[in-house]
């Protein structure tokens, strides 16, 4: 074991050590789309248990969920949260099944991994999916959606992928909206990684629902998606939904009447999330936060560009979110490997998810600081030099 690598282990032991005791010692930093990196505070707001059913607990749900509708928009007062145990992606499914009927037809517009699972659980929901895909790292066109839809006047919505966390590009969710309202259409969107850092466009009339997440821009813990809704559009959906556990109007309806959620809620994780938005108000809300990410982009694009890596995307299309990179063309790169030097070093970072090109990502969102990003940097070039890479 060389010495690095003798220390991670001597950390790690450590940590294990510590939870035992109550007390957490740092880990890696995360450097990925969540999960990601979260603060002492969050982490320290999890150590309580809390009963479902107790109003305290309720309490918290109500205040989370509030939160959550101030961040969306300030302006419409018809915005419900719809909290649901789960990844985001339980989210996004029940957002479909609620509100596209059985057997109805949505347009998914595709340029990553996300919008092809959206397609995908679209189609085993029993929904059709009418996919629109463009190369991975090409942004819809707006006229192009305007001339599907006018092709397809069975589609009732369309889905979108704000910020395609595969690649991290950023999806003109501004335009689309526009042809989408002017279709006379509705517009579901998934703002996993987007929501808290870049305006969502809540107020546009377009919008049936916007999904999202604990353990992203918000910077809790993975566990609890949730929907934002006109309430209107919520109850209009009822007995639509042909899932149970996915049920969003059901979940509305039954957490407006008793304050409850409908099944066992993820009660660590709603307890973290509160925490996390305190944090998120103190610093600033959306405005300090995209600007803290944007910050970490700019060094972590500056300093990797530094030592020859090339970005996958074009600046324009880059959200200050996940960054790609083409992997080194040099015979001795292994990413199993580097990820594992890298590591060691006291940073995670994430494969590459894309068919066409080998790249690996670095995520620049979570409680971490330009610091970390450098810091980050000069970890991935002492990696290198430990694989014996020089042609990047």
């Amino acid at each position: 074991m060389r010495p690095h690598e003798a220390r991670l282990a001597l950390v790690c032991s450590r940590r294990t050590q510590s939870a035992w005791r109550g007390t957490i010692i740092p880990a890696p930093k995360l450097l990925t789309p969540g999960p990601l990196t979260t603060s002492d505070a969050t982490r320290r707001a999890m150590l309580t248990d809390w009963g479902s059913w107790d109003p305290d607990f309720a309490a918290v749900t109500r205040e989370v969920c509030a939160e959550l509708i101030a961040i969306a928009s300030t302006e419409r007062d018809d915005l419900r949260c719809v909290p649901l145990q789960g990844s985001g992606t339980f989210a996004v499914e029940a957002a479909v099944r609620t509100l596209v009927p059985p057997g109805g037809s949505i347009v998914v517009l595709v340029n990553g991994a996300y919008g092809r699972r959206m397609a995908d659980l679209c189609r085993r929901a029993g929904r059709v999916a009418i996919v629109h895909e463009t190369a991975d790292d090409v942004a819809p066109d707006p006229a192009d959606l305007a001339a599907l839809l006018a092709a397809h006047p069975e589609a009732s919505h369309v889905g979108l992928v704000h910020c395609e966390t595969s690649t991290g590009l950023l999806n003109p969710l501004g335009p689309i909206a526009d042809v989408v309202a002017a279709a006379g259409r509705r517009l579901i969107v998934d703002a996993m990684s987007s929501f808290g850092v870049l305006p969502v466009h809540a107020e546009h009339p377009a919008i049936d629902a916007i999904v999202a997440a604990s353990g992203k821009g918000l910077e809790g813990v993975p566990g609890m998606g949730f929907v934002l809704a006109p309430e209107g559009v919520l109850l209009a959906s009822a007995g639509r939904c042909d899932s149970l556990a996915l049920d969003l109007s059901e979940q509305y309806s039954y957490l407006t009447r008793t304050g409850q959620w409908r099944f066992t809620p993820p009660t660590h994780v709603v307890a973290g999330l509160q925490a996390a938005l305190a944090q998120y108000r103190d610093e600033g809300g959306i405005t300090a936060r995209r600007q803290r990410y944007q910050a970490n982009g700019d060094v972590l694009l500056g300093e990797m560009t530094a030592l020859g890596f090339r970005s996958f995307l074009p600046a324009e299309l880059q959200a200050p979110i996940i960054y790609t990179f083409h992997a080194p063309r040099d015979d001795r790169w292994d990413f199993p490997t580097f990820y594992r030097e890298v590591k060691a070093r006291g940073f995670i970072l994430y494969p590459g998810k894309l068919t066409r090109a080998e790249t690996f990502r670095v995520g620049c969102i979570g409680a971490v600081t330009t610091q970390d990003l450098k810091a980050a940097v000069a970890a991935i070039a002492d990696s290198l030099a430990a694989l014996g890479v020089v042609r990047i």
